[in-house]
């Protein structure tokens, strides 16, 4: 069965940690703002993806300048987002009007490879969720008060997006959950019953949050 294929890419946070002037999705990175390398990933993986672009009120033109002064002219669909990453799932979740896949993105995730994306899609289809994630590499322990001990860190994977669903069991989780406090979209899924089916993605595919991961990411691209 083919599948229409959405993708709703998260862009509305402020960048504090980046101690940066403008928001963090449209700091330059190798030449162009971050949330272009992220947008132009979803492209690789299909040209015929339908992008829905999530955004605070307040950056709507410095985005529509950006798209000016770099001509990128990638097609996708603008929605304002809300005050927290649940509120603006919520609303890119309303441009979506027929069934199909939805791929959920951090704006900030700019090195996702396409074949981790495709990976997704097919995960969702097959399983109706396909969540990126990679295993934790360094030894973990646990705190409890004034204790702590070891922990079996082969039973601990770090999640990472895009997290992928059938677009309809989404809507149904996002619409009937209990708060707006979920830091994930697979929280939510989870919640509403379903199995979170993960996929291996990359250590590569980091969000970038402060000056050290976009150091990072810029070595990561010129190589």
């Amino acid at each position: 069965m083919n599948f229409l294929e959405y993708a709703i890419i998260v862009a509305g946070g402020r960048g504090r940690r980046m101690n940066s002037d403008i928001p963090k999705q449209f700091i330059p990175l190798a030449g162009f703002p971050i949330l272009m390398h992220t947008l132009k990933a979803f492209f690789n993986y299909s040209p015929e993806i339908n992008i829905i672009l999530v955004l605070s009120e307040d950056s709507m033109k410095i985005w529509e300048h950006l798209c000016q002064q770099y001509e990128f002219d990638l097609p996708h669909t603008i929605q304002t987002g809300g005050l927290t990453r649940f509120d603006s799932v919520s609303k890119g979740l309303l441009k979506i009007n027929t069934e199909g896949l939805v791929a959920v993105h951090d704006g900030v995730r700019p090195l996702v490879d396409p074949s981790i994306i495709r990976n997704s899609f097919d995960a969702a289809a097959k399983y109706g969720c396909g969540v990126v994630a990679v295993p934790v590499k360094e030894s973990l322990r646990i705190k409890e008060e004034n204790q702590n001990k070891t922990v079996d860190r082969s039973h601990y994977w770090l999640v990472q997006t895009p997290q992928t669903f059938v677009v309809s069991k989404l809507k149904n989780a996002f619409e009937n959950a209990p708060h707006n406090q979920f830091t994930d979209d697979a929280s939510v899924f989870e919640h509403a019953g379903h199995s979170v089916h993960l996929i291996e993605g990359s250590y590569q595919n980091i969000k970038i949050t402060n000056s050290e991961d976009l150091i990072y990411a810029q070595a990561l691209l010129s190589k």
